[in-house]
């Protein structure tokens, strides 16, 4: 009867700026003001006496232990992270980390993405992984090159439409 971890990301130790500022305002908010409102919600459980059948108390401190859990990872893995910045300043065509990217496939559908983090691709609608099959395959093209995306279900074929360094005007 193990218990079940959510493992921490592996591969690039690369984040984006925002990614960055998401992880220490998560940490900030779970050390300053989650945490201690459970500690005091534990304490006035204890208070109520016997703690064996207390579900307050025994809720709170499961939660208690949850949250040091988390402030333990994001700790650890923002010292690992390291923040790439001035992607907004580069004038290139080529795909690096940080981009955006419109693509089309063989279909004539577009897609857009933005090579980011693997802790953060839950931060961007767009965003996908640096450690992808699809990043993998982008990284270091220019526009008009043609890429192939080896995937399980099959190939798929991408023509780089856009490269830029912010996000696109459309909003993706």
């Amino acid at each position: 009867m193990g218990r079940q971890r959510k493992h921490r990301p592996k591969g690039t130790p690369y984040i984006t700026p925002e990614g960055e500022r998401r992880m220490r305002k998560e940490l900030d908010h779970l050390w300053t003001v989650e945490r201690p409102k459970v500690c005091q919600g534990v304490a006035e459980a204890a208070a109520e006496g016997d703690r064996s059948e207390n579900a307050e108390y025994i809720y709170g401190k499961k939660k208690l232990r949850e949250i040091d859990r988390k402030v333990r990872y994001l700790s650890k893995r923002l010292d690992e992270l390291t923040v790439v910045t001035g992607a907004g300043e580069r004038k290139s065509d080529k795909i690096y980390f940080g981009a955006w990217i419109k693509v089309e496939d063989e279909e004539g559908q577009e897609r857009t993405f933005r090579i980011v983090g693997p802790d953060e691709t839950d931060l961007h609608e767009h965003g996908i992984s640096i450690d992808s099959p699809v990043a993998k395959a982008l990284m270091r093209k220019e526009v008009d090159d043609e890429v192939i995306v080896r995937r399980p279900r099959g190939d798929i074929v991408y023509t780089i439409l856009e490269v830029a360094y912010e996000a696109f005007e459309d909003g993706s």
